[in-house]
Parts: structure tokens; sequence; C-alpha cells
């Protein structure tokens, strides 16, 4: 039987910089994470990477203006409580080089956001990243940081507890001006107080109703603070599932409010007595939010929806969704991503007004309307989701990186999706093959003819028509006509719509349509929409849209200032190829949407590198081109009218180019009389040729990079490479590095099952036997937490070694973040004297392989210096195998 544990069920002018050739390896900025004591200590003046981690999106407003389910209200709210980032530490601060990214879109539909996140081996205190509060306030969704004192199950520690509850002789509490500060600076709208960490006493529930009223008491008007149903007044932790007598304190106390509103637990069936307490205590039961747990089922979780929304009354509660990223942890495709998230919200039926077709699961949609954000002009859409597989400016592909940066999300349609047709529909999805600007576009596609004309409604709005607003729409498309008009409706008759034809051929080019609105001046616009009709049947229909843009006449017109004080500080360089820069420069000071930067290339080109609504920009791992001695950035302000204006300019020098270092690595050292081995050319990516000289083997001599090598005779034989490029060579020889020999069948792996100790262990079912016991699957893993820990194997005799395998966290079926990053093995005679036969500074894989050339040695250590990619302080090795003979 499973054990549930609440939440916890599963987780300008010029500037020429000259530097000195710094070398070394450079930090990418991380999004925040902390623990109280860390929290307690942490400024953003001594936080190097807290620049990185501020919102300036201001938190729209938004507003239902109309409803298309009538089954749909906007009394109840919702919660979801997400996570948006795979970890808690690592997460980089202005998005990452990965296209198939969490970037959730389902906005319209989400009152409050919780960024879920936390844990006993990285911190336990979580602000949102900073591309998460720009694209949640984009939409008009406040977003809360997490606290999350872990059950002692899962690390929680009691002493988190009361660090986080010390209190001044005055009643002030330092942990809470901590968090209170965080949030102002960073641009997040909350915290969420999720404390599951058994051992506390009454005093310890009084101390945490005094730390939530001095919250209260002390934030901004418009900071919400969440209370999970997890504490009683007791201090004891007792999921009560319904606001009770018991733990009605930490929402309301008399006439103080403790908590803006409370998340309840998962295990209910009818939330009528949690409806009937706050009225009771004088709340809104709207503050309380009835948690269903989706993580592992998704859609396919049962949910006693009556039990929230009785037929023929209002909600009895608001609804809080636990882990609606299932969409996301749950595929691996974006396509499939963004299906199974249309299904969560509007249900299989993929018509929001259809939600009654869509089974036991209808989809938030059946009982949530959405909102909109889009209120005020300029509104522009490029149907760009946050993340691609290429960057597009204006059209044209500007890098062909992948990318995620959700700072960059467009709000997307309101509707996914509403097609009008009197046949078969076309089709309408995002298309990550052809963009406009960003990663992706609008793609409308299907055989069109008269009959099955179909109308597309996208966005719901609220725009004021003045007297120079206009709409305009891009679009690319291979047929002669695009055969599409664009459709407007208002909010005095929102079902009425006027359409305007669309008329220039495209070619499969991109081309811009655009309409004077004048005649409606004073009305508001409630939908935008396009329509698709052919007088003459076409198969394969296909069109783009690029952008949909409404803004008034002149505003596209006004060119912003160039930005100022644009500056390069603190370049790293590695291996003289890459560079790692911090850039920054003065705020604008006009309508300014975010700012674009730029490189120069040698050639005159120019290359995207990156946007932020910020001032400041880290550059991270910038490819050196060519032996270029000086490289020029741009940055470039564009308006919310997506206008663009000069470039701030700023150039840094690299260090002179760099001779090559050799390096290199096979498949196995030892091998019988006639087998191969396959060599690999690891040396560095300045190396331009490589010269190998292979003893005894045939060939003897190869040019190639990874050359196949046939031994024939036994013996112990030495390898030589030679790295060369225009500034020079290096030679590498490994003596005695392969073994020929007929005992070469006997080799196994001799660690399995021997005798292993360990300098700790997580639990008495993760020690150091499991990491022998040839079994990966069961969870069967030795686990420690915290630095510098080792596993010690007796082989119980002599053994002469040749290849180490470790199988990391992935290979037993936990995330990449948590495989082994940097480790040594050593190897022994008498377990005292030791020699370090495999260091590693940069794994990523799930399963490592380590030959090495042939070593006798009874013990083996296996050393971690670092346990994860990020911050997770929890070594998880299911496996280290040891192979000789």
């Amino acid at each position: 039987m499973k054990i549930r544990y609440g939440l916890i069920t599963a987780f300008l002018s010029l500037l020429i910089v000259c530097v000195l050739p710094i070398t070394g390896f450079a930090k990418q900025p991380e999004s925040s994470y902390w623990y109280p004591e860390t929290l307690l200590k942490w400024s953003p003046k001594s936080d190097p990477d807290a620049v990185y981690n501020k919102s300036t999106v201001p938190l729209a407003d938004r507003e239902v203006v109309f409803s298309v389910n009538e089954t749909s209200q906007s009394e109840a709210k919702l919660v979801a409580l997400s996570a948006l980032n795979p970890n808690t530490s690592g997460v980089p601060s202005q998005g990452g080089n990965e296209f198939f990214a969490n970037t959730f879109s389902y906005w319209q539909y989400v009152d409050l956001m919780v960024y879920w996140a936390g844990s006993a081996g990285e911190g336990i205190i979580t602000p949102p990243s900073a591309d998460v509060i720009d694209a949640s306030h984009k939409n008009g969704v406040p977003i809360l940081g997490n606290v999350f004192f872990p059950p002692t199950a899962y690390g929680g520690q009691a002493q988190w507890v009361d660090q986080m509850l010390v209190q001044r002789e005055d009643g002030s509490f330092p942990a809470a001006d901590k968090l209170l500060e965080v949030a102002e600076y960073y641009g997040f709208d909350g915290w969420f107080i999720n404390q599951e960490t058994a051992g506390g006493n009454r005093e310890t529930a009084q101390k945490t109703k005094q730390f939530l009223k001095y919250l209260q008491d002390n934030k901004k008007k418009d900071m919400h603070i969440m209370w999970y149903d997890s504490m009683v007044e007791s201090g004891a932790i007792s999921w009560q599932n319904h606001l009770t007598d018991r733990n009605k304190m930490f929402l309301q106390d008399g006439n103080d409010k403790i908590s803006d509103s409370m998340f309840l637990n998962f295990w209910w069936t009818n939330q009528q007595s949690s409806h009937d307490k706050a009225l009771e205590i004088g709340r809104s039961p709207y503050e309380l939010y009835t948690g269903i747990d989706v993580e592992a089922n998704g859609t396919d979780t049962n949910i006693p929806w009556k039990g929230i929304f009785p037929e023929g009354q209002k909600p009895l509660t608001s609804l809080g969704i636990y882990r609606p990223d299932w969409a996301f942890k749950t595929t691996e495709t974006m396509e499939a991503f963004y299906q199974k998230e249309q299904e969560f919200w509007t249900g299989k039926a993929g018509d929001p007004r259809k939600t009654g077709e869509n089974g036991d699961w209808k989809g938030m949609a059946h009982y949530f309307d959405t909102k909109t954000a889009i209120q005020e002009l300029p509104f522009v859409t490029h149907f760009n989701t946050g993340s691609g597989k290429f960057f597009a400016v204006d059209g044209a592909i500007q890098s062909k990186e992948e990318w995620n940066n959700r700072s960059l999300q467009d709000i997307l349609p309101t509707w996914r999706w509403l097609k009008d047709s009197e046949g078969e529909p076309l089709d309408v999805d995002f298309d990550w093959e052809t963009a406009f600007y960003g990663g992706s576009s609008l793609k409308v596609s299907g055989n069109l003819t008269k009959e099955n004309a179909t109308h597309v409604k996208l966005y719901k709005t609220n725009l004021p028509v003045e007297k120079d607003t206009e709409i305009s729409v891009t679009y690319k498309t291979d047929v002669k006509d695009p055969n599409m008009k664009l459709g407007v409706s208002f909010v005095d008759q929102p079902d009425d719509f006027v359409f305007f034809d669309v008329k220039k051929k495209s070619r499969n080019q991109w081309m811009k349509e655009t309409v004077k609105l004048n005649k409606y001046k004073g009305k508001q616009i409630a939908t935008i929409s396009l329509f698709f009709e052919s007088d003459k049947a076409i198969e394969d229909y296909q069109i783009n849209i690029g952008e949909i843009k409404v803004t008034n006449k002149h505003s596209d017109k006004e060119i912003p200032d160039v930005p100022k004080k644009a500056n390069v500080k603190n370049p790293i360089f590695t291996e003289g190829l890459y560079a790692d820069l911090e850039l920054s420069w003065k705020s604008v000071e006009e309508d300014i949407l975010h700012y674009e930067i730029y490189r120069k290339l040698p050639n005159g080109k120019k290359e995207f590198i990156g946007a932020v609504p910020n001032n400041a920009y880290y550059i991270s791992n910038l490819r050196r081109s060519g032996k270029e001695k000086e490289t020029s950035l741009e940055v470039v302000a564009v308006t919310t009218d997506f206008v663009r204006g000069g470039a701030a300019k700023v150039m840094f020098k690299w260090p002179a180019y760099p001779q090559p270092k050799a390096d290199f690595s096979v498949n196995q050292t030892v091998v019988a009389p006639g087998e191969k081995i396959q060599f690999f050319n690891n040396s560095s990516e300045a190396t331009e040729k490589v010269q190998w000289q292979i003893e005894g083997g045939t060939p003897t001599v190869s040019t190639e990079n990874n050359p196949i090598v046939t031994y024939e005779e036994e013996g112990i034989y030495s390898v030589t490479l030679i790295a060369k490029n225009s500034e020079g060579e290096d030679v590498l020889t490994k003596e005695g590095f392969i073994t020929v020999s007929k005992d070469a069948k006997n080799i196994t792996n001799v660690a399995q099952n021997k005798t292993a100790t360990a300098s700790g262990q997580c639990s008495s079912s993760e020690g150091a036997k499991y990491a022998i016991d040839g079994i990966v699957t069961n969870n069967s893993k030795w686990c420690a937490i915290g630095a510098n820990h080792w596993l010690k194997v007796d082989l119980g005799e002599a053994f002469n070694l040749s290849k180490f395998v470790v199988k990391h966290a992935e290979a037993g079926g936990e995330p990449a973040a948590f495989n082994t990053k940097a480790f040594t093995i050593e190897v022994s005679l008498d377990g005292e004297n030791w020699t370090k036969a495999v260091n590693v500074t940069n794994n990523t894989a799930a399963i490592s392989e380590h030959p090495i050339t042939t070593t006798e040695a009874q013990y083996i250590r296996f050393s971690v210096q670092q346990p994860t990619q990020g911050g997770d302080q929890a070594t998880r090795i299911f496996e280290v195998e040891a192979y000789g003979y």
C-alpha cells in the first residue's frame, strides 16, 4: 500500500573592454533556493545571481468579459501547485538551451500559481524562477514561492522549523522579514507555507500562527500567503482534508486573519462542512482550495467532482490542483505535452464549449471561466510558446540553437480550440518548425472547401478601439490566395463578427495585411478570430500565422532610444574557445517589452543570443567564431509594439588562440588476441588534426579521429596521440595502456556481492551493499546525504582490474539531474595506500564507463565530490561494477 504524505505524494555608446585571458569554469546564474539558515544570510547585494532572478513584468489586470460555456463560473477560484522546473537546484535564471521545456500555457484558467519546488537535499525555500514570474504576470496570474518543510521520512528536520520560527525580543521574525524582502526584490506575489515536519507541540503551533500573522501584518497589500492543511492546533502533523476546528487557527483566529487562503488535503468526498466552517469563522469558502492530486494519473484521476461542484448549486469551495505538470513529465515531445495539456484543461473533445462530451474528466473549462489580460493597446502575439528549435526575428532565422525562455512566451490563444464549421473543420495547432518571431507560429491545415469553411475563435479580449486603431495579421502560405479573413467581435455583441478580407498573395513568404478599425471607434473588441473559406477545393491547405497585432497607427513608428551604459563585466574564458559574460545596460525610459542581445559574426552577419525584460543578461558558453580576436555584442530595445531601436554596442577581446591538448580513451583496455578496440579522440576542441601511434596494433599509425584497432599478439602495449593545430601540438603517451591476453575471456564484474562499507546512508534500505548487489531495479541503491561521501568495496582477493562501470540515478529510473557529476575511483592492494584510477569532473550520463590501464587491486574506493548536477546533496548510486580477472 502506498504511504501518502499529503503534498509529498510524489515533487548606446561603444565600450571596448580589454580583458586578461582568465580561464576557468563559469557558473551559469541559477534561480535561488535556501534552507532557513542560508535564507537569513541572503542579500541581493551579496548574491551575484540576484540581479538575473528579478522579474520586471508587472502583474496584469484581467477579467472574464463573457463566457462560452454555461457550466463555467468565476466565483470559485483555481490554484495550481506546479513543478514548472524539474528540479529545485540548477534552474537557469533566464531560460535554458533545450527546446523541450515546461512552457505551461493555460494561464487563462488559473487564478493563482504556486511554484512547486523544494527538497531536503537541495533547499526548502524556493522563489519562482524569473522567467516563470514574467509569464505568470503577463497573463495576469499572481505566483507564489514555496516554503516546504518535508516529512521526516523525506529528510525533514525539526531544526529547520525552529530556525524559521526564531523571534526577536520585539516580536518580529527574521525569517519572515527575509521572505517579504525576497518576494519584493524578485517581484513575485507571496508564499505557500507547507509545514509537514513532525515533532512539533502546541507551542510550535502557536509560534507558527504568530509567524503567519506577522507576515499578514507586514506584507504589501497585494501579497498573498497560502497555508497548507497539515499542522493542527496541537502542533502535530495531521491532515484534516477539510476546514475544521483543529486547523482553522491557521486561516482565521477570532478577528485576526492569519492566512489569505488554505489548501485542503486530498482525502475528501464532500466539502459542505468546509464551506460551512468558513462562513462560521467569517471567511469566504472560496478562500479554501480543495486539493486534488493528479501527479500520478492526470486525466485518469478519479475525482468526486460533485463534492466541490454540486449540480444546480454554487461551488462549495475553490479548487486546488497538485501537480498539473503531470502533462509535461509524462511526455517526451512538445506535441505530446501540448496535447495532454489540452485534454487536461479543456477535455478530450478539444472544445471548451463542449465539455459535457468529455466523459468523467471534463476539463477545467467545464468549471472555470477563461479570463483575459488582453485589455490594453497594443496587443501583439507571435504564437510564441516560449521555446524553440531555432530563433526567428521578422521571419529570418537568427539562431539555429535550441532555447527556452518563458519570459518571451506570448499570451497564447484563449481557447484551444473554438472551431465552427458545417463540415470537417480545419486543424489548428502550434507549429515549431515555422516562426515569424521566436520559435513557433500558428498552423491551420487540412483539406479546404466551401463546405467546410472554418471559423477559428482565438482570443478573448477587452481592447478599446480608438481613432487610429488598426489590426494586422502576418502569414505565410504556398497557395495562390490565402483564403483567409480576419475577424473581430465586440463586447456588446460578442457572438456577432465583422470579417475583413486578407488579399495579399503570400507565395510562401511572410506577408502582412492591415485593416483600419476607425469605423468602430468607441467599441471594445471582445474576440479576435480567423475565417478560412475557398470556392475551390484545396487539398493539403496550410497557412502559418506569424503575428496578429492590434495597435494604434502611429505607435509602431515610435522608435525607442538606444540603451545606455552597456557594459561587459567579469568575462571568463574556457579553453580559449568559450566565454561567459555579465552584460548589463541602463533601462530605456519607454514602454519596453524586452531587450534583444545579438553578436556580430566575423562575416558581418548577426546572431541572436537571447532576450530578456530585465536590464541584465548573463551570456553563457558563447562559442568563439573561428579565430576571431574580438567580438561585438549589441543590445536592442523592443517596444510593446515590437518596434526596435538602435543598438548599444559593447566589445570584448578574446585571449590568444589556444594550442591543442591531447587526450583519448578506449572502450576497453584488455582484449584477447584477434579482438578489436575502439579508440576515441577526446582532445581539446581547438584540435585540428590528430595522429595516432599504436604499438602492437593494426593499423599502427592512423589520422582518423576514432580508429578501430586489432591486436593479434599477446603483450602489453603503449599508445601515443599527437594533437595539432596552427598554434602548435601536444603529445600524450599512455605507457602499457593496452593488455592483450588470453585471460581476457575471464573478465567479469568482480565487485558484485562482495563486502561494501560506506561513509553514510539515507536509510537502512539504502546501504552500501545495495550498490554491488547486481540489481538496478526496485530502487536498490546506495544513498547518502551530504558532502564528500565514499563507498569502499573489498573484493576479497587481488584482481587485475581493467574497467569500472557506475550506474547513476537515471539508470535506476530517477531524474537525470540526480546523476553523479564529480567523483573519483581509487584502488588499493592493502586498503591503506590508495592510487587514483578514475577522476571525473563533469559526468552527465546515467551509466558511465571507465576503462583503466590494467591494475592489480583488492580494494576500490568510490568517492563523491558533487553528488548531482545541481545543488541536491544526496548521492544516489544504483551499482558500482569493477571488471577484472
